[in-house]
């Protein structure tokens, strides 16, 4: 018994030494995460997603980003660094292959898209589907998690980039970074402003907690900016008596904003990539336990839930609209296409393309 008793303890202490010690990639830093009020109003819970079908895309998974091409074909990002172009029946093609991880997409005015590719950099697609980096370090420093673009009239490209510490690359994909860089909450994240015709790229906004989703209005004031890490939305202007001034439209989420895609009469739309976590919150202002967590199998860490969740807000950040479904058929959802006639719900892992016609809202 005493033996027994002895190597008990002696595994005890190895196990607690193991949850205090072992090396892990993440430097937590305390935060006060807000008080999660779940789904109330005007998040209050809905089934207004229920009607959404999907448009098969075969073996291509994620669909993380779609685009309107000014030959009215939508186009889609992917997993596998391909572009998809889906025609009004339906039906898709791969358009070009940009390798890596091909995450948000915009038309820009000529008709080429650009991409904000997570392991490369800011690609431009011409209509003929060749690709060309356009953008891939900021001055010296090369891009390390490109994630998001919105594209000015004039032709300025503005791209959050993620993470500066946790590179897709580097750390397992798109997601795993994420998930390295929420846990730290080291404010890594930031947006960039780059001008083609010249070259130039200047850090705009920095300090996020994993600049996410982009958008920019349509009278070109102002950036809308998802602050996933945060649960938040931010506005930083471009012009007027506020330019360079960053501030907080929507606060406390019930859950992870992912893109933001500009909607018709002035809404921007924004998914809700997972509802909070329980645990992350909690441990916000607990370094030390956040690294306990790290430690543990992966299964025991904090993980995008099941979830569909949508809704669009104005510049004024009021919630216009907001959609959900309980049955989760389209699940970890990134954001929405809106067009003339439908809402198309893009995601995080699906190998579909969700599509809600307006007449069923």
């Amino acid at each position: 018994m005493k033996r027994l008793l002895v190597a008990l303890g002696v595994l005890l202490a190895a196990v607690i030494a193991y949850l205090l010690t072992w090396p892990v990639p993440i430097n937590p830093v305390a935060w006060d995460a807000p008080v999660d009020r779940g789904l109330v109003d005007p998040f209050a819970a809905n089934d207004r997603l229920r009607y959404a079908r999907g448009i098969t895309l075969g073996d291509h998974i994620g669909p993380e980003d779609a685009t309107l091409g000014l030959d009215g074909k939508l186009y889609a990002t992917t997993q596998d660094g391909l572009i998809l172009s889906i025609d009004s029946g339906g039906r898709y093609d791969v358009f070009a292959d940009v390798g890596g991880r091909p995450l948000g997409i915009e038309t820009a005015p000529d008709g080429a898209l650009i991409v904000a590719n997570a392991y490369l950099g800011v690609q431009r697609i011409n209509p003929d589907g060749s690709v060309t980096m356009l953008l891939d370090k900021v001055g010296d420093r090369p891009l390390v998690y490109a994630d998001d673009i919105a594209i000015a009239t004039d032709g300025t490209i503005y791209v959050s980039e993620a993470s500066t510490r946790f590179g897709a690359s580097e750390y397992g994909g798109t997601y795993a970074a994420s998930l390295l860089d929420v846990m730290e909450h080291g404010g890594h994240g930031q947006v960039i402003e780059f001008r083609p015709d010249t070259g130039a790229a200047r850090v705009l906004v920095s300090g996020l907690n994993f600049a996410n989703g982009l958008a920019i209005s349509d009278d070109q004031a102002y950036l809308l900016i998802a602050e996933t890490g945060s649960y938040r939305i931010l506005k930083h202007w471009l012009q007027g008596a506020k330019t360079g001034h960053t501030e907080v439209l929507v606060d406390n989420l019930p859950g992870f904003p992912d893109n933001i895609n500009n909607g018709l009469q002035g809404r921007f739309w924004i998914g809700l990539v997972a509802p909070r976590d329980t645990l992350l919150d909690a441990a916000s202002d607990i370094p030390l336990l956040r690294e306990i967590v790290q430690r543990l199998p992966e299964r025991y860490r904090p993980a995008a839930a099941p979830s569909s969740h949508v809704f669009a807000v104005n510049g004024n950040g009021d919630v216009l609209m907001d959609l959900q479904d309980p049955d989760t058929r389209f699940s970890t959802l990134t954001g929405v296409l809106e067009t003339a006639n439908a809402l198309y719900l893009t995601s995080l892992f699906g190998r579909e393309l969700g599509v809600l016609l307006k007449a069923d809202l």
